[in-house]
């Protein structure tokens, strides 16, 4: 656990699928197990900010390596960031290897960050090197159709999005922000 760099605590029991019913809890429970992740398939949580997409990623990632898997939480941005100072230093291949040894990547925040040609060029060796043999899992606020926004070389988008889907679960979370919705019931309950 201390290894996946988890930013703070989420467990998927604490996630209520009642606010919002986009989230199949049945398909949520059973990636909870390790099948997938062994099997080396991906796992793309797409939606709007505050549907519970990062809360998925990190409580799908402790369940995994609770049950016994490496698993390494990152952003998007840190993650390119990363690799950028690693290929400046000379380290950039072991660094892709630090990465391809972990049995689930959760990438966090896909899509927030515009990257620039070369920054998209490091996370597509990430995503080379996992392709069907390591497990990741992305969030990311945009659809497949709005990828191009973050990665501006068209080829480059359409590979990274045909490595990050084959084989995929493919979860979309919707549009409705549940951390906005639960601030103004929270304001309305405080006025009445």
């Amino acid at each position: 656990m201390k290894e996946a760099n988890f930013p703070r605590q989420k467990r998927i029991e604490d996630f209520d699928f009642s606010k919002n019913p986009n989230i199949p809890q049945e398909v949520i429970n059973t990636l909870t197990q390790p099948d997938w992740v062994q099997a080396g398939n991906p796992l793309c949580l797409i939606g709007d900010s505050g549907t519970g997409k990062s809360h998925l990623l990190i409580g799908l990632g402790t369940a995994i390596a609770e049950a016994g898997g490496r698993v390494r939480y990152t952003t998007a941005a840190n993650l390119v960031n990363e690799l950028a100072e690693a290929a400046s230093d000379k380290q950039l291949g072991r660094t892709i290897k630090k990465y391809g040894r972990v049995d689930l990547l959760c990438l966090d925040e896909l899509g927030y960050v515009k990257l620039d040609r070369h920054g998209a060029e490091l996370l597509f060796q990430i995503f080379t090197e996992r392709e069907e043999r390591h497990a990741i899992a992305v969030a990311s606020n945009r659809p497949f159709t709005e990828w191009d926004q973050t990665f501006t070389d068209k080829r480059l988008c359409q590979a990274i999005v045909d490595r990050l889907t084959f084989e995929a679960h493919i979860i979309e979370t919707g549009t409705q922000s549940f951390r906005l919705a639960s601030t103004t019931a929270k304001r309305k309950a405080a006025a009445t």
